[in-house]
């Protein structure tokens, strides 16, 4: 089945504007009408804390959070009991680091990460390797984009190396690493994996049972849910042997004046009250989206890619960062104009309605490794056109005359 774009972009209420070129969406995705009906709907009707009271509210409350928990689990092929929400992919790497980490990593250890990765990813890290003294490898990459695996390797080797935490996809160059060799590689070294699944969630299918990943995060607004809530995946093995991260409601099974017990997992992490609203929102999202197939919108979104990448290519002084040739890059496409910062092109196109990311998108170190301070990023999602495509180039080329003009 083909998607018919007109009619899904009929769904979101923000496309409806003429003047709306939405090429932003690494940042965050547009919601659906379905999403946004399900949060209204649950405020007026079934608000009420979780876990906590006997009476229907809080009952049909807790009913829709453990129902969202499900949903989460059969969209990535998890057990309910091994999903964690959490406030979004960031306090879930956090999470991992805090807990996982401190109670696992010594002095002794290393971990491994890519210089593809989001601060996220790379800011948890620094800060527990600042209290514990381990070593951080990093896995360069080539001109392409693509990582040195022999690096990884060669890491490897060294028995010191506990994790490897990796992106699934790029939010700057959109480049997807080979995650089941990546996996496969760490496991047979006997070190674990985890992997920042943000960008990669709403572009192809994941399955955590057949990557057999130790950990995965994503956030619900980047698949087209609401903002305020997040996905922690780990081994059921993991969650149980990890120490909670956040003390308070909820995550606990006891508690006296002198020690506490922690709650079963995953509640021994959901310390407070959770982002109910959210949850349902992010329910009505995986349904929203689970009724196209994988492969047709991989192919939408190939398909702006492959036109993207060409009209880019016409404008003189712009050059596009990475595209390696063997698997093509997803999702998001990111170029220099030459005597132009990204800053200001992205400003002017804004405008005129054409929405657009410049800076570094929190990964300065991929950009110190590219040796550029700011890139302009486009990105997409499935109710992209190539209208969007045509403005945003239309907008670009009027940018530089302003910017630049003829002498």
């Amino acid at each position: 089945m083909s998607l018919d774009i007109k009619q899904i972009r009929q769904e979101f209420p923000i496309l409806s504007s003429k003047e709306c070129f939405y090429l932003d969406n690494a940042a965050t995705m547009q919601k659906p009408l379905s999403v946004i009906s399900a949060v209204d709907t649950y405020y007026k009707n079934d608000n009420a804390n979780v876990h906590r009271g006997m009476h229907s509210l809080a009952e049909r409350s807790t009913t829709a959070l453990e129902d969202s928990r499900k949903s989460v689990a059969k969209f990535i092929g998890s057990a309910p009991y091994e999903i964690v929400f959490t406030k979004n992919a960031t306090e879930a790497l956090n999470l991992i680091a805090k807990s996982w980490g401190k109670q696992n990593l010594t002095d002794r250890d290393a971990i491994v990460l890519t210089v593809l990765e989001h601060h996220s990813n790379i800011v948890p890290w620094l800060q527990l390797q600042q209290e514990i003294g381990f070593t951080i490898h990093w896995v360069d990459i080539f001109e392409d984009g693509t990582l040195h695996m022999d690096q990884l390797d060669e890491y490897l080797a060294n028995e010191t190396v506990r994790l490897v935490s990796v992106t699934g996809h790029s939010n700057v160059l959109g480049v997807c690493p080979p995650l089941r060799a990546i996996i496969q590689k760490c496991h047979t070294a006997g070190a674990l994996c985890a992997v920042d699944a943000a960008q990669l969630i709403a572009h192809q299918d994941i399955n955590v049972a057949d990557l057999d990943c130790d950990f995965l995060v994503f956030s619900g607004h980047k698949v087209y849910g609401p903002t305020g809530i997040g996905v922690l995946y780990a081994k059921k093995e993991h969650l149980e042997s990890m120490p909670p991260f956040l003390g308070g409601g909820m995550m606990i099974q006891e508690v006296t004046m002198t020690e506490f017990t922690p709650a079963e997992i995953p509640a021994k992490f959901e310390a407070g009250t959770p982002p109910i609203a959210q949850a349902v929102g992010l329910h009505a999202a995986i349904d929203w989206l689970s009724q196209y197939d994988w492969k047709d919108i991989a192919e939408h979104e190939a398909m702006l890619m492959t036109y993207a990448i060409e009209k880019l290519h016409t404008i003189e002084g712009l050059t596009i960062l990475g595209q390696p040739s063997d698997t093509p890059p997803s999702g998001c496409i990111s170029f220099v104009m030459r005597n132009i910062h990204p800053h200001d092109l992205t400003e002017i196109i804004g405008r005129n309605g054409v929405s657009m990311r410049a800076g570094h998108h929190c990964a300065q170190p991929l950009h110190d490794r590219l040796e550029i301070n700011a890139s302009t990023r486009l990105s997409f999602a499935i109710y992209n056109t190539k209208e969007d495509i045509d403005n945003a180039v239309e907008e670009i080329l009027k940018a530089i005359h302003i910017l630049n003009p003829t002498p």
